[in-house]
């Protein structure tokens, strides 16, 4: 059994994302993300800082490979970049690596969500639980 290798599209963000360059920044970034399950990661190691225009970018972007069952990806960020996604309360809404090869490589090993109970059941009461 042959599985397909998902492709991975990797951009680089500039320095700044506002004013005249936020239209050709999307234009560019829309071309990978208006596939079918569109796997991308943007390279953000120019990037300094997040301001309202770049975040609303990174969240439309976010939206629309969603919205076609695919995702966005970080990579790279400096700690202004990462501290301006917290003050703007969505980082938990990307994935965020330390480089941009970790972040390629994630889309091609499995996804699993664990729950870790902070107070897990006792054996003993699993086996009376399943007994009942």
């Amino acid at each position: 059994m042959r599985t397909k290798v998902r492709s991975v599209a990797v951009r680089k963000l500039p320095q700044s994302i506002s004013g005249a360059q936020r239209p050709n920044v999307y234009q560019d970034l829309e071309s990978c993300i208006n596939v079918d399950r569109p796997a991308v990661v943007l390279d953000c190691s120019s990037v300094q800082e997040f301001d309202k225009a770049a975040i609303h970018l990174l969240l439309c972007c976010l939206e629309e490979a969603m919205k076609r069952n695919g995702d966005v990806r970080l990579a790279a960020l400096s700690p202004q970049a990462t501290s301006g996604l917290k003050i703007a309360e969505v980082d938990s809404l990307f994935q965020c690596f330390e480089n941009v090869s970790d972040a390629i490589d994630s889309f091609h090993r499995p996804q699993m969500d664990f729950i870790q109970l902070e107070n897990p059941v006792p054996e003993s009461q699993k086996s009376r639980m399943n007994a009942a």
